[in-house]
């Protein structure tokens, strides 16, 4: 089973050389595509030296365009059977990918989630950050008629024919409910697995803002009446 590991960046200077470094030492990734969406931080010249090395491969997109962009134009040009979603932040652990992976492997799962409210270590996270996140995930599960615990979450590993018929639209954050709209209403099996989180504050970078919920609010509904 290959597995291409997709790393959607912007403005990642101070964490691009570690997540890397952790991303390799699991020594599972057929391929990893860094694809970089419009970093004006200097993230880029570091990239540069990156591209070809050690199964790495960059792709610049001209401008930042969002996450959800960047994960498509990840998608889309990688090669592996399997392609696992990681952030750059190092919010999520690559140490985790053994677990994410083992229910695709033994053909229990197309699609696997990592939970961050399963019981799995993690660093206190922002008290109305944790309140949207389930009320998200609740009125996913009330739409879709599931019981998922983190839709939100950023680790999401899946089968890469799974996806290759599922028109991906969001270029933003928006990209979490719209795949996991999309693959609930055409039955997918998922499954979801604990994993530990180090949750970063706005002070250290995190983009995510309130405009994100309520896209994600508007999301949910509207793809629960069309594809």
């Amino acid at each position: 089973m290959n597995l291409s590991v997709i790393i959607p960046i912007y403005n990642e200077k101070s964490t691009i050389h570690e997540i890397l470094h952790r991303v390799q030492a699991t020594n599972l990734a057929s391929e990893i595509i860094i694809i970089d969406d419009g970093s004006k931080d200097g993230t880029r010249e570091i990239l540069a030296d990156m591209n070809g090395v050690d199964k790495v491969r960059v792709i610049l997109h001209e401008h930042n365009q969002g996450k959800g962009a960047a994960v498509r134009t990840g998608v889309q040009s990688a090669q592996g059977d399997v392609i696992l979603i990681q952030d750059a932040d190092l919010e999520y652990d690559p140490r985790d990918y053994p677990a994410l992976l083992r229910p695709i492997e033994e053909n229990l799962a197309d699609v696997v989630y990592g939970s961050r409210f399963l019981g799995g270590p993690h660093r206190t996270i922002l008290f109305w950050n944790m309140v949207a996140n389930k009320l998200l995930t609740f009125m996913t599960n009330i739409l879709y008629n599931n019981i998922l615990t983190d839709m939100e979450t950023g680790y999401k590993v899946f089968r890469r024919d799974v996806v290759s018929n599922l028109h991906l639209r969001a270029n933003r954050f928006d990209f979490e409910p719209e795949f996991t709209a999309k693959i609930l209403k055409r039955k997918v099996r998922i499954y979801e697995v604990a994993i530990s989180f180090n949750p970063r504050e706005y002070g250290d970078g995190k983009k995510i803002g309130l405009i994100d919920a309520f896209e994600a609010v508007w999301t949910l509904l509207k793809y629960r009446f069309m594809d």
